[in-house]
């Protein structure tokens, strides 16, 4: 039957929490470049923040902005949040440029160019 293989309507993904296995890949590629500093990342003064996953990009997330999302209907919002990385199809994570505002508050080694240095 070819209704059963061609859906109608079209898939629609959902931002969902990391399983377990996917936070600890997602940890220990942070840990590179924070060390233990991912707990304040998490835990911050402001605010909790979280981390979801849609279509394999994982996105850092304040959990007011989550719970002001939850109203919205799926097909209406595509996705929210800051764009950490994703997962490459071999089950690796890779950093995105978009995280680096939130990893460089929190890193154990920064570096500082001059204006006139190349």
């Amino acid at each position: 039957d070819a209704k059963s293989i061609y859906p109608t309507q079209p898939i629609i993904s959902v931002m969902r929490p990391l399983t377990e296995e996917e936070t600890k890949t997602l940890f220990l590629k942070l840990s590179e470049y924070m060390g233990r500093s991912i707990e304040r990342m998490i835990n911050r003064t402001d605010e909790r923040h979280c981390f979801r996953l849609l279509k394999d990009r994982v996105y850092y997330v304040s959990e007011s902005s989550l719970k002001a999302a939850a109203p919205i209907s799926k097909d209406h919002l595509l996705h929210f949040g800051t764009c950490v990385g994703k997962f490459t199809k071999s089950g690796k994570f890779r950093l995105h440029i978009t995280a680096l505002d939130h990893l460089a508050q929190y890193a154990k080694y920064k570096v500082w160019l001059k204006p006139n240095a190349e």
